[in-house]
């Protein structure tokens, strides 16, 4: 019998997440039995920490749950023979260091995943936010060659991954981020133009300087003010793809506005909010261009990476606060 370690949902975040709304417990798994349901023992190796969680966790958590999330996981135990033991595997089974499965809604890493690269990537450029990435600049912007694109966030997860797909589909890019480093990295991996909004005396005027002839696509993972002066920037028939909006997830008492009625219509703007599952039949399509970009060189990557599963909760509030670079991932 093995005992993981699993980190709980000791009590629901009221405004910003702290380390004691967690509990760090142990419990015991049951043994894989020949023709049982449960027929794979898997050990986590990197875990993911992502924005989605601060609301997910409100909206569909009780407390005493496991915390949601995903893991690059490797397999241990294994009476399934679609799955060798060795093998890694993506599966969404939370904050804990081993689980038992039926090998459903796991994802074996690509075959064509070279040795050379971290799989802690499949949690993040080759996973989830680089899907997210892909089909939102796809599917939602629909962005052309020669169009500007804003991002906000952009040295996140998603937003790094979106300015340089822009970049590859031949767009010009405009990123915000919170600190120069951040901006630095962004101008690294091929931004056209990046700024500090924690430092512009005006996020308006640092926005038409960037690009005076206004934004073409808005791919926006923070809303609340910054969104509203955005809009207002758009070109006629501009695309906004809502993402996220990680400036309104710790508020204790909702934000007022912003109103962008009056944009929409005199722009004749579209904007769609989006989750990436809506494309779970086409990952397979997205993973395999992100690999390919990502071991072409095309597309760069940064990871933030935490030692230790029992830091999960401070790198979790760390990365609400912003303070990584690229992906957030927690290392086993």
């Amino acid at each position: 019998m093995v005992t993981a370690k699993v980190w709980v949902l000791k009590k629901h975040f009221e405004g910003f997440p702290k380390t004691s709304d967690f509990e760090l417990k142990k419990i015991e798994l049951p043994d894989l039995k020949d023709g049982g349901k449960w027929k794979l023992l898997l050990e986590s190796v990197f875990l993911s920490v992502d924005p989605y969680m601060r609301p997910y966790s409100q909206r569909d958590m009780k407390e005493g749950d496991i915390m949601i999330g995903t893991q690059v996981a490797r397999i241990v135990e294994s009476k399934n023979p679609a799955f060798k033991v060795g093998a890694f595997v993506v599966a969404g089974t939370g904050w804990r260091t081993h689980s038992i499965s039926s090998g459903q809604d796991l994802h074996l890493l690509p075959s064509s995943w070279p040795e050379s690269l971290p799989r802690s990537l499949a949690l993040g450029t080759v996973g989830m936010p680089g899907l997210t990435a892909y089909f939102g600049l796809l599917e939602i912007c629909k962005m052309k060659p020669g169009e500007t694109v804003l991002v906000n966030a952009a040295a996140g997860a998603v937003g790094s991954v979106v300015g340089q797909l822009a970049k590859i589909g031949g767009g010009k890019v405009v990123g915000c981020a919170g600190s120069d480093d951040k901006v630095a990295y962004l101008k690294k991996i091929g931004f056209d133009e990046a700024f500090n909004y924690k430092t512009v005396t005006s996020l308006d005027e640092a926005l038409r300087k960037a690009s005076p002839d206004g934004y073409d696509c808005f791919f926006d993972n923070v809303g609340g003010e910054f969104a509203n002066i955005a809009i207002s920037q758009m070109k006629k028939y501009g695309r906004i793809a809502i993402c996220g909006a990680i400036s309104q997830y710790n508020d204790t008492v909702p934000q007022k506005g912003p109103y962008v009625q009056v944009p929409m219509i005199f722009k004749e703007l579209k904007m769609e909010g989006f989750i990436v599952s809506r494309w779970s039949h086409r990952r397979e399509e997205g993973l395999k261009a992100l690999l390919k970009w990502v071991v072409e060189g095309k597309v760069k990557c940064h990871e933030q990476v935490t030692e230790g599963f029992e830091n999960m909760p401070k790198a979790f509030i760390g990365m609400l606060k912003g303070e990584n670079l690229g992906k957030a991932i927690v290392k086993v």
